[in-house]
């Protein structure tokens, strides 16, 4: 079986590692057995070179939400620097294992996810981190609606934390006027750092504020099914050229 080389982001704050490493201890948990390896676009060590040298066989997975600048250009042109000819999972979002990590970390902050009531008088904002790229911005937009849908939340509206488009305190007073009697902010964000830690500082307004997703459970088998369907269409192209 292929080893599962997750590739993430990198930061200078050690949180960030810290966290990349206690997701991966939940993909190990879930899927003994399989090799999860770790590398780093930025900032971080083991980077992508390192890495895949002592890897016989291995599918990459982006921890990244949203196909954006790093999912298309920089994921790619590190591999290819590194000359590993690997197959490549998705990006995580969308997903509706994500929808439900968002709800467990509101859980976890004192909201009652699971009373539709409260869901119908609480506005919630979907805190990013924000994008150059319009799509990766609508890809963003269309899991706030999904997420309103399926849930029944008075509203959801985003805010970027970095980027163009609305800050927090005005996701605020938008989930506000569209009848949010209880506010919550929930970032959409995979692990602590800077772009959090200014989505924090804005939310003093907020009843709730969740924590970043981190090392969800539901994360852990997202990767898996990312890696899974990644591995299955690299099966597939062989035989279809035998």
């Amino acid at each position: 079986m292929p080893a599962l080389l997750l590739i993430a982001h990198g930061s200078r704050d050690p949180r960030h590692a810290a966290t990349v490493a206690a997701l991966v201890r939940q993909v190990r948990a879930q899927r003994p057995g399989l090799e999860v390896a770790t590398a780093y676009l930025d900032h971080c060590a083991p980077r992508i070179p390192q890495v895949v040298d002592r890897l016989d066989d291995a599918v990459a997975v982006p921890l990244l939400l949203n196909r954006a600048f790093h999912a298309k250009h920089d994921v790619p042109a590190a591999l290819r620097a590194a000359g590993a000819a690997l197959p490549v999972g998705d990006v995580l979002g969308p997903s509706p294992l994500l929808l439900t990590a968002l709800d467990r970390r509101l859980a976890e902050a004192g909201l009652d996810v699971h009373s539709a009531a409260v869901r119908a008088r609480t506005g919630v904002v979907l805190a990013a981190a924000g994008s150059s790229d319009p799509a990766a911005d609508a890809a963003t937009r269309a899991v706030a609606s999904e997420w309103r849908r399926t849930r029944g939340w008075a509203a959801v509206e985003v805010a970027y934390a970095s980027a163009g488009g609305p800050r927090v305190p005005d996701a605020l007073a938008a989930v506000r006027a569209a009848g949010g009697e209880h506010t919550a902010v929930a970032p959409y964000l995979l692990a602590p750092g800077l772009l959090p830690d200014r989505i924090a500082a804005a939310s003093a307004g907020a009843d709730v504020l969740a924590e970043v997703l981190g090392p969800a459970p539901e994360l852990a088998a997202l990767l898996l099914e990312r890696y899974d369907a990644a591995r299955r269409a690299a099966a597939v192209v062989p035989a279809l050229t035998a």
